[in-house]
């Protein structure tokens, strides 16, 4: 559980990061109330902390089946369709956000999303590192 809890807060901050970033990738109350130029922050950190919270339920249940089934086309472009796969699981986090009072918006699939994925991925794999969430328990000793 704790491991996952790391996660979902890397999650939150790449997330956070990219929607500075990207213009297009927002974080809105409603969809129309971006909360990343409000002056409310526990309303924000809360926001982001939910969205990350979706994604990383995402990320956990519907991630590994999807790479399992497009594996033979992940390998035929030598792992380049992973950010596709990663951009489709924004989208998802995008759509399933609709559903909830705090949505997550991406405006393009092929600009937006795929270079959040790529935002994300980096930044994801700096915070893993930096918290060393995917070590072994043999590399602890």
């Amino acid at each position: 559980m704790g491991k996952f809890i790391v996660r979902v807060l890397i999650s939150t901050i790449a997330l956070w990061i990219t929607s500075w970033i990207l213009p297009g990738a927002k974080i809105g109350n409603q969809g129309t109330l971006d909360l990343t130029q409000g002056n409310d922050t526990l309303a924000t950190v809360l926001a982001f902390l939910f969205i990350g919270l979706i994604f990383g339920v995402v990320n956990a249940l519907i991630l590994p089946l999807v790479k399992l089934i497009s594996l033979p086309v992940t390998i035929l472009t030598l792992g380049l369709f992973t950010i596709v796969i990663n951009a489709l699981m924004l989208w998802l986090t995008s759509w399933l956000s609709g559903y909830t009072p705090v949505h997550f918006t991406i405006d393009s699939f092929f600009w937006t999303a795929i270079w959040a994925a790529i935002i994300i991925s980096i930044l994801s794999m700096i915070g893993n590192a930096v918290t060393g969430i995917n070590r072994s328990a043999d590399h602890k000793r």
